[in-house]
């Protein structure tokens, strides 16, 4: 990201920065709610700011020792203590910080109508050099198509589409004992560090549940839960709208297993397609139908659109609310775009995979905490410097919110409605409206022509 500078002129400033954040928002109180807190000795916020900070600095724990400039009044078994707490919730402090940052920073800037979303998502938590860290198992990497050693860390997030915070994580290990290659110790299942070990076992998409359950509970709300197409099984789709309320826009999984209620009879996504006409000519999408979901039978619209990087494939995306057309049901599953964004930004700046060495499940998670509040500082910072209703009361009711979408992606739209209107009035062929194009774009200002280039480079 940019908010972070390669080399650090001034340390003091970045740590009253960091400092300012988490008074801010209680970060304190938060520890100590989730038993981090302690009665004697040092502070456990002196703890956290340090590892906090650390990324900013130029050098490691280690590093800073054996040059002699290391400041904090602890040793280092200190810090190793504190992350290997096994009664410290971690899940439950970042849900409670995301909770207060939403809820009192976020939302106020943004009015009620903006469709903000909760995104499920998980990503390699790679540990390919360890050999002996606890529930390590091997994951399938889908980005080099091989197995590898570490975690699938899910991850969920919320966006307003401005804004991305991190509200909830898990490292997944192996649900099958074959791809287990280090066993987890022994610990009581009633308490916090054997559930929180038995979770590591279990799906993703029970887990995916859970974590939506305990951002609930802690206050956050959104209107659309978004996740690809390794969640979108009717299982869990069902389970979102029934239990949480929650409506879900979803990539569709092409397997023939999977079957939807359509026209009397049950049916899968490639059959489906398959038996309607598609769209024609510069249409933003191919093909949209109505659909039930499971046995419960619920209502769902697939909206089936090009693939960009396939021209002659097609991906389809369901929703459960049937009242959103297709361009609102496209423009806000492409907010999921937020939550990959993320991962790249914790990998590739805040040393979420190379940071932390430790063989502890439990270290591993606090450390996870940790880079996830690094975000969220950033993203506060980064919504205070563009949003200029964050600078005083004056300025937040004199100034409008932040668009949800661009000027290019909304000529694209009128373009393209207009195309579809002039195909279906005068029968001409695609080649006829390619010429038709092309000439109605060259009588538009220059504003308006690179705005509808910027627009299909971008799409």
């Amino acid at each position: 990201m940019s908010s972070i500078p390669h080399k650090t002129e001034n340390g003091n400033e970045i740590f009253d920065s960091a400092t300012k954040f988490l008074k801010e928002f209680q970060v304190g109180k938060l520890l100590f709610q989730c038993n981090a807190g302690k009665t004697k000795g040092i502070p456990v916020m002196d703890i956290f700011r340090y590892l906090f900070c650390l990324i900013f600095s130029d050098r490691s724990m280690y590093m800073q020792r054996k040059t002699g400039a290391f400041e904090g009044g602890f040793c280092k078994n200190t810090v190793y203590r504190f992350l290997n707490n096994t009664k410290t919730n971690w899940q439950r402090f970042t849900t409670l910080l995301s909770a207060r940052i939403i809820n009192d920073f976020m939302k106020p800037l943004t009015s009620d109508n903006r469709k903000d979303v909760f995104i499920i998502d998980d990503s390699l938590f790679d540990r390919s050099r360890s050999c002996k860290t606890e529930l390590l198992a091997k994951v399938f990497d889908h980005c080099s198509m091989k197995y590898k050693r570490g975690y699938r860390m899910l991850t969920l997030g919320w966006s307003d589409g401005n804004s991305f915070i991190p509200v909830n994580h898990c490292l997944l290990s192996a649900a099958e004992d074959k791809n287990l290659l280090c066993e987890a110790s022994s610990y009581d299942g009633r308490s916090l560090a054997g559930k929180r070990r038995k979770q590591s076992r279990r799906k993703a998409t029970e887990v995916m549940l859970e974590l939506i359950h305990m951002a609930q509970k802690s206050g956050l709300s959104a209107k659309y839960v978004l996740f690809d197409s390794w969640f979108s099984s009717p299982k869990a789709v069902i389970a979102l709208k029934q239990e949480h309320g929650l409506d879900t826009i979803a990539m569709v999984k092409k397997s023939s297993k999977i079957k939807y209620g359509y026209q009397d009879g049950r049916f899968n996504i490639k059959e489906i397609y398959s038996k309607n006409r598609k769209r024609r000519g510069r249409s933003k999408y191919l093909l949209s139908i109505n659909v039930t979901v499971g046995e419960e039978a619920i209502p769902a619209k697939i909206v089936c659109v090009r693939n960009k990087s396939k021209k002659k494939d097609w991906l389809a995306i369901l929703c459960t609310d049937t009242s959103l057309s297709e361009e609102e049901i496209i423009c806000t599953y492409g907010k999921r775009w937020d939550i990959e964004i993320f991962f790249k930004s914790c990998k590739s700046y805040l040393r979420l995979v190379k940071e932390c060495r430790s063989t502890s499940y439990d270290a591993l998670n606090a450390h996870t905490a940790i880079v996830f509040t690094r975000y969220m500082m950033l993203s506060v910072a980064q919504r205070r410097n563009t949003d200029d209703k964050t600078l005083c009361e004056l300025f937040f009711c004199l100034m409008d919110e932040l668009d949800d979408i661009t000027f290019s992606q909304s000529m694209q739209i009128i373009i393209n409605a207009l195309m579809d209107s002039v195909m279906e009035h005068f029968h001409i062929t695609e080649q006829e409206l390619e010429k038709f194009t092309a000439s109605f774009i060259q009588r538009l200002p220059k504003y308006m022509q690179e705005a509808l280039e910027y627009g299909q480079s971008a799409a």
